[in-house]
């Protein structure tokens, strides 16, 4: 009897010891969870903390950018020529400015003046506008699209549901589309809308994108000395792509001062060209900026526009576009 009493309590000894043992093996089974949390909690607010420090610091290289053109409308004002053009400084270099030895900022400064506005199709009293219609036409012809009408791209921007012709797309289309969609019946916000429009490729995207802007201000017309080939080739029918680089070279020796000099390029005698639709000014300019930062990566590519008194102001920030920089170097000193 009393073994079985002595088994009986060795029994639950060994119950209870197994029952401590589990109980021990749950607690720290919830403090390593906890600890993975906590971990990644604190991973989570350094990412965060370094990414808006990132987003901090590109905010000022947008400043940065905004003085440099400042300084360059002062100049120019002084000089009494306003002239934007791609030999000047800010249009040549990358700026790169050390932070400290964790960190750079590289900031450089697009031109896009030289680009077809697709927003000039419309003109403010809602029709379209034959100028810039003839452009884009042209400028699908001279980069060899086939596949994309600009009869699509008035329609994605005029107020009304019906198409301009059968080449055109309203909502009728957009909607049969997966998942369906429609027009946006309004100005272009971004060039990346251009995925949207009927008959658009990826290809298509990627050879346009270079030539055409989503500007919110119309009729500001294209800067001569900033223009691509192919927008150069856009501006009359009979103007080839050799002619067009012979132009570029041309201004690349000296740049284009008044229209004047411009429309009495070789190039363009016999053609009748008028300045409607021209400039030697740009208005509007993209910042593009990486940082670099604690082992981290931020970009930011913001839209800025400058007014005809020097004033710049910011229209757009787009943090989801990477590897914009592009342009030679140039590191400015911490002094």
């Amino acid at each position: 009897m009393n073994s079985i009493r002595r088994l009986s309590r060795h029994r639950q000894s060994g119950v209870a010891l197994i029952m401590v043992l589990l109980a021990m093996a749950l607690v720290v089974l919830l403090a390593t969870g906890m600890t993975k949390q906590q971990s990644l909690r604190i991973y989570k607010a350094g990412h965060y903390l370094a990414q808006q420090q990132g987003h901090s610091i590109a905010l000022g290289a947008e400043e940065f950018a905004k003085r440099i053109l400042i300084r360059d409308y002062e100049e120019d004002k002084e000089d009494g020529n306003m002239v934007d053009s791609p030999d000047e400084f800010w249009a040549m270099h990358a700026a790169v400015l050390p932070l400290d030895e964790n960190g750079v900022v590289e900031v450089q400064i697009d031109d896009l003046g030289g680009r077809i506005n697709l927003n000039d199709l419309i003109a403010p009293n809602g029709e379209v506008d034959p100028l810039t219609k003839d452009r884009l036409a042209r400028l699908l012809i001279a980069l060899g699209i086939n596949g994309l009408n600009v009869d699509a791209l008035i329609d994605w921007i005029d107020s009304d549901d019906q198409t301009v012709s059968a080449y055109g797309a309203e909502d009728g289309q957009y909607l049969m589309a997966e998942p369906g969609f429609r027009a946006a019946n309004q100005p272009f916000v971004s060039v990346t809308e251009l995925r949207l429009i009927e008959g658009m490729t990826e290809e298509i995207y990627v050879a346009l994108r270079p030539h055409v802007a989503a500007l919110p201000v119309s009729g500001i017309g294209i800067n001569v000395n900033s223009a691509t080939a192919p927008v150069l080739m856009s501006l009359h029918s009979e103007l080839n792509e050799a002619q067009a680089e012979a132009i570029i070279a041309t201004r690349e020796e000296e740049r284009f001062e008044n229209l004047q000099d411009f429309l009495a390029l070789p190039e363009f005698s016999g053609l009748g060209l008028k300045q409607n639709g021209l400039t030697l000014q740009t208005r509007f300019f993209e910042v593009v900026s990486r940082i670099t930062y604690d082992n981290r990566v931020v970009n930011m590519v913001s839209t800025v526009f400058r007014n005809p008194e020097g004033e710049v102001r910011t229209v757009h920030r787009d943090t989801g576009q990477n590897n914009r920089i592009s342009k030679e170097p140039y590191t400015f000193s911490e002094g």
